[in-house]
């Protein structure tokens, strides 16, 4: 979901490699860094497994317009401090008309992302041992999401396909409902009493092949009932406490259906999901870990991840759409808006995301073990479960 709010900001990264050596014995990856990133911070960067469960790579969805964009997914990975992402990609944002688009708009989209792991020399891990292991190699990689169940229409031996195309995170809905519906979306008015039996359908499909099932988007009633379904812990992969609407009063207007209260999050935790926390509503690091530490304090530290619902790479533009514009800098450089990028998250952020987290994360208060869980442990713990 892009942030329209946001104000735009001239952004400038910084790729100074003098006088980074203690960064760069710690973790060869962590080189790209400035030098006056903190050797407590870089240390726990380097031996925590950093996961976003939630992050757009946009893709070319129509296959007249692949192959599209190059991006360079490994070195915004690298710069991040991320040892992972959960790499998802939507269909519904443009209007599903005839019957076959969702399907043939997913199949698009996994053939882009083949393409872009190809060219950036990635893999995607389908287990936790894959995970682990990429880490201990200082290797990216990726979990394979979508995000809403729109590409089945209806059809259950669709998921076995998307599994073995490396589909390893189901987020059950998105904005819009698909043509056979799985639930009720939080956004939009209630409709079929919370999860159809489409929706336990496939809750059933994905306990048994090794799909993480991420409930995002979905109201209360669909959240409960989808718990009392699967025989494994859940994700809500992007949200925040909805006591926590920061300082934009539009933007927590906008926000707030998207949140999840004190009572709905203490239910999650006690069927042992974790939930993501999502940079939207956060002007700060500081401000971020301090809506990770009003999670946590409601659902204890073993339920809480990162989810930023932000894109590591550029937008995707097709060639058929009016081009938005943007100002251009006295350098004659377009701008980037602050919020939509992973590695742009905040204002005046010039180290990569995942330093910046865990810098703000010890400022906090917490431990380098919660951090550790925060960071990737919890995610890590119940896509083992998940996948296993």
């Amino acid at each position: 979901m892009k942030n329209q709010s946001q104000q735009w900001s001239r952004r400038k990264f910084l790729t100074t490699l003098g006088g980074a050596g203690t960064v760069m014995m710690l973790n060869p990856l962590l080189s790209w860094t400035v030098s006056e990133i903190d050797p407590r911070v870089a240390k726990i960067v380097a031996n925590t497994i950093g996961i976003d469960t939630h992050n757009h790579i946009d893709v070319a969805l129509n296959f007249k317009e692949s192959p599209g964009s190059k991006v360079d997914l490994k070195g915004e990975i690298k710069k991040s401090g991320l040892s992972a992402i959960s790499m998802t990609f939507a269909v519904d944002y443009q209007k599903l008309k005839n019957e076959g688009d969702a399907y043939s708009r997913f199949t698009t989209g996994l053939d882009e992302m083949d393409r872009i792991l190809k060219d950036n020399d990635i893999q995607r891990s389908l287990n936790l041992s894959d995970l682990q292991s990429y880490h201990q190699k200082k290797i990216p990689t990726v979990i394979q999401s979508v995000e809403g169940g729109h590409f089945l229409e209806g059809k259950l031996d669709r998921l076995q396909i998307a599994y073995e195309r490396g589909l390893r995170q189901l987020g059950l809905l998105h904005d819009n409902n698909a043509s056979v519906p799985l639930g009720d979306v939080y956004t939009n008015s209630p409709q079929f009493g919370g999860l159809t039996s489409f929706g336990a359908d496939i809750i059933k499909e994905c306990n048994a092949l090794g799909i993480l099932i991420d409930l995002a988007h979905a109201n209360n009633e669909t959240i409960n009932m989808a718990i009392k379904k699967t025989v494994k812990p859940v994700l809500i992969s992007h949200t925040g406490l909805d006591s926590q609407l920061g300082k934009n009063e539009m933007m927590a207007k906008m926000m707030k259906p998207r949140l999840i209260s004190k009572e709905q999050a203490k239910i999650v935790a006690e069927t042992g999901g974790v939930i993501g926390v999502w940079t939207h509503l956060a002007e700060t690091p500081l401000e971020y870990a301090q809506n990770v530490r009003a999670l946590a304090d409601i659902t204890g530290i073993d339920h809480v991840c990162i989810g930023t619902d932000t894109k590591l790479t550029p937008a995707y533009r097709s060639p058929n759409e009016q081009q938005p514009k943007q100002n251009e800098n006295f350098t004659g450089k377009k701008e980037e808006r602050v919020g939509e990028r992973t590695n742009l998250a905040w204002k005046n952020q010039n180290e990569g995301f995942y330093f910046a987290v865990v810098d703000a994360l010890l400022k906090t208060g917490f431990t380098e073990d919660e951090i550790g869980k925060i960071g990737g442990g919890n995610y890590c713990r119940v896509f083992g479960n998940a996948t296993k």
